[in-house]
């Protein structure tokens, strides 16, 4: 009897799929088997639209249903005719960068930071990662998934090449005398980031390997992960405390008193390091960046919208996010070394970056971060808010935010590039955003104060879960 697998799997439309702010995202129940398969293979043929595909670099992360779904995009590779090329686990950046250096498109089966319970797919064409409109070709070429074997070839020494990308950027001997703490947790760099430190003679500590994922949201970090953190950075005597999230396109950094330095920051330090004429980044960034770099241009959230701006900019271009990953946009020479422009997040060049800045001027850490402008930014997110619930928020702040802020202060003015953002009178600043890829909703707070940023996160959170819960 004939099966009828392959119509009931192209008669399911509805999932939790869907591109976010970075790639598909969503359920790995729904995107193990067909979805997986169905979304490699209408890649592909998107691709082909504009010439043949004969090879397609396939990579994954640390969680448990990555290595399924990278053997089911590795059949839809098969079936469209083209050579999978396995590069195993590697950082997103890692995939990138071997794309394109090689002109191949590639696929890299991650969820990033969000739980184990959910995954994604993030495509690279030869030129880097795909952009909107490439999502919307990719939509309208889904078909039937597509059957058959896995046949691979296997690359290991993607890594290899990755790693010597950054074994120059900084002098010979860089870090002698600094003992810096890698929190390894299920990050795919773990053990990438420890050799690399150690080539610069870093006495490096690792800490907490774990064989069950780890979420880690570097623009999330919970308060009891924060107090963890701080306690190994005194008990170990550490400069600094370095991670990423899961497929290392983010970094954590923690200074040598255990403060963590807030993404944003990290990337204006980083792109300050690099020399950058041209800064791009979201709406979402610290505001204190106003005027430290010859051009700074603003985008929703979202490294395809950083991309784009990116393409336009001139001079030495660096894209950064809140979430602290680093984007590229032009060659930069540093120690006598050329880094090529790798226009998607990384986390191992602003982890390098800021604390080569740090050594160059002869600062601590935290001292290096006390150069920049006074102006503290603070963020959080409610989980399970279904996407309704956001957009419910959303359209009672754009009727009656006023009445809804008043309790803080009076509105000065109104941003909508992303969310919405709200200056207030006395120059604080709170801005909601529903999440692109996962049922969340995050809030961004901005004070003069520390304390006053932290207060005004904490009434926003509070505010928004009265109408979302």
């Amino acid at each position: 009897m004939r099966s009828r697998r392959p119509l009931r799997e192209a008669a399911k439309i509805t999932n939790s799929l869907k591109f976010g702010t970075s790639g598909l995202r969503g359920l790995a129940t729904d995107l193990v088997g067909a979805e997986s398969r169905r979304y490699a293979a209408a890649f592909i043929a998107s691709l082909k639209q504009r010439g043949d595909v004969g090879q397609v670099l396939i990579g994954r992360d640390l969680r448990d249903s990555s290595a399924a779904i990278s053997l089911d995009v590795a059949v839809a590779v098969a079936a469209a005719g083209a050579q999978a090329i396995d590069c195993g686990e590697v950082p997103t950046p890692a995939l990138a960068l071997e794309a394109m250096s090689r002109r191949l498109a590639a696929i890299m089966v991650t969820g990033s930071h969000i739980p184990a319970e959910r995954n994604g797919l993030k495509f690279y064409t030869a030129a880097g990662e795909i952009d909107k409109a490439s999502e919307a070709r990719i939509l309208a070429a889904l078909g039937p998934a597509p059957d058959g074997q896995a046949a691979t070839i296997a690359d290991p020494e993607v890594l290899r090449r990755y790693r010597a990308r950054y074994a120059g950027i900084l002098p010979r001997g860089a870090f002698a005398g600094l003992r810096i703490g890698v929190w390894e947790h299920s990050s795919v760099m773990r053990d990438l980031l420890i050799e690399v430190l150690e080539g610069y003679d870093a006495d490096v500590v690792a800490l907490d390997r774990s064989d069950v994922f780890v979420p880690v949201d570097t623009e999330a970090v919970s308060a009891d992960t924060a107090t963890e953190l701080a306690g190994w950075v005194h008990a170990h005597q550490l400069d600094a405390l370095v991670s990423t999230d899961g497929d290392a396109d983010r970094p954590l950094l923690a200074d040598q008193t255990g403060a963590l330095i807030r993404g944003d920051v990290i990337g204006m330090l980083t792109a300050k390091f690099l020399g950058a004429d041209t800064v791009v980044t979201p709406v979402t960034s610290n505001s204190a960046i106003e005027g430290m770099f010859a051009t700074v241009v603003r985008t929703r959230v979202g490294s395809p919208f950083v991309i784009a701006a990116m393409a336009q900019a001139s001079g030495i271009v660096v894209g950064f996010e809140a979430n602290g990953g680093v984007l590229l946009g032009s060659n930069v020479t540093l120690n006598g070394t050329t880094l090529t422009a790798l226009p998607t997040r990384d986390a191992m060049l602003p982890i390098l970056g800021v604390i080569g800045a740090a050594l160059a001027e002869g600062r601590s850490l935290s001292q290096l971060v006390a150069t920049l402008p006074p102006r503290f930014a603070r963020s959080d997110r409610l989980e399970h808010v279904p996407q309704e619930k956001s957009a419910a928020l959303m359209d009672l702040l754009r009727r009656e935010a006023a009445m809804f802020l008043e309790p803080q202060a009076s509105i000065r003015s109104v941003s909508d590039i992303d969310g919405l953002r709200f200056e207030l009178a006395g120059g604080d600043v709170i801005h909601y955003r529903p999440s692109g890829n996962a049922p969340e909703l995050r809030c961004y707070t901005e004070a003069a104060t520390a304390e006053r940023a932290e207060a005004l996160l904490a009434w926003g959170l509070k505010a928004a879960a009265a109408v979302v819960r």
